[in-house]
């Protein structure tokens, strides 16, 4: 099987799973608790907090974790309205991740006031419109690398023109990927993710930055500073650790992999199957992503194209895989102006510091197929 899926590109490191082994058998013991087993585990969790802030220059204070991006976009969301109540509006644009659309949705039929932002045909944010919304009591949020499309957003220069609002970012896509850095983001808040960068899954954090009042959303113990309630997960933290070394370690080698082999992609693509649309910007965009649709897509089926990959042997998806088999448009695709025919049949490819030139070419040449085979069905 060719795994060009998002989540199926993400398995884990073995060095990482060593690493998280000896913290679910001999070193079991609970972080909150003061007997030398559970002060072991602190030493770990601590030891971890410290190393992953540094790789986004965040003070060790400033990392909360959390169980993944999902749980903290709501948490920032959430708490910076209710609990916190720093704020009493929301800014977004459409091309969210459904982990920010959700809660906003949600939060909206409550009353409280959602500025929907919107984006060029690439996708990309304009400052001009964040100024409209550029006051202290308005959340913004903007994904800094999306999903689907892969387009990195200037989230420093966007800040600039939301400079009295608070800012927060998913970076759940681009952390490991490409450098961060959250002073030069000038972010408020940011969300990351181990299981993007071949750690475990169900293990994140949240950045919140130094002398923000921000409370717990998660109640029932004073873990991570009373804000994040709930034990903490000793392996999957230090698993977290493990593979967030692995990726800094190894960004440029494998940013350069990654890409020539994207480029071939969409090379391959472009010349093997007649009107396609690459929807991955050329310029700035993170390496692992390129996201295309197909012009004459009224009359092909999108499901039927990620089906008939995946019954040759390639996974692929159409979108965010929060929501892979629900075979609705794209709404990423949608926010960008695409006909809604093409958001339902577009295909995300989704490459890894493990995916091969041969799997590269083999999958061009099993979507030319499916693609061509589609096109006669419809014309007869």
């Amino acid at each position: 099987m060719i795994y060009l899926d998002n989540s199926a590109t993400t398995r884990i490191d073995e060095g990482v799973l060593e690493s998280m082994l000896p913290w679910m058998t001999e070193k079991y013991g609970n972080a909150s608790s003061i007997h030398g087993l559970g002060r072991a585990a602190r030493v770990a969790i601590e030891d971890s907090r410290t190393e992953i802030a540094h790789y986004i220059n965040a003070h060790p204070a400033e990392l909360i974790f959390t169980s993944g991006g999902t749980e903290s976009n709501n948490t920032v969301l959430k708490s910076c309205i209710f609990e916190s109540e720093l704020c009493t509006e929301l800014a977004s644009p459409l091309t969210e991740h459904h982990s920010v659309l959700n809660p906003n949705e949600a939060m909206e039929a409550l009353g409280i006031p959602w500025h929907k932002i919107g984006v060029d045909a690439s996708g990309a944010v304009s400052g001009a419109d964040l100024a409209i919304v550029n006051r202290k009591s308005v959340l913004v949020s903007v994904m800094h690398g999306n999903n689907e499309t892969g387009i990195v957003q200037p989230i420093g220069d966007l800040r600039k023109s939301a400079a009295n609002a608070y800012f927060h970012t998913d970076a759940v896509q681009s952390f490991g990927k490409i450098p961060i850095d959250v002073q030069d983001l000038n972010v408020d808040f940011a969300t990351i993710s181990a299981h993007k960068i071949h750690g475990p899954k169900g293990i994140g954090a949240m950045f919140i930055k130094k002398g923000i009042d921000f409370k717990a959303h998660q109640q029932g113990g004073g873990q991570e500073r009373n804000r994040r309630a709930g034990t903490e997960a000793v392996a999957l933290i230090v698993g977290f650790a493990a593979a967030a070394r692995k990726a800094v370690r190894d960004l440029e080698e494998n940013c350069q992999k990654i890409v020539t082999l994207r480029d071939k992609l969409n090379y391959l693509l472009r010349n093997s199957i007649l009107d396609i649309r690459v929807n991955t910007p050329l310029e700035n965009t993170l390496p692992h992503i390129l996201n295309v649709s197909f012009k004459d897509a009224e009359f092909l089926d999108g499901e039927a194209i990620i089906q008939s990959m995946d019954i040759s042997g390639v996974a692929v998806s159409n979108g965010s895989a929060c929501v892979s088999g629900s075979a609705q448009p794209s709404h990423v695709l949608l926010g960008m102006g695409l006909p809604p025919a093409e958001t339902k049949a577009a295909v995300r490819f989704s490459l890894s510091k493990y995916t091969t030139e041969s799997e590269i070419e083999q999958s061009v040449a099993i979507l030319s197929e499916i693609i061509r085979k589609l096109r006669v069905i419809t014309c007869n």
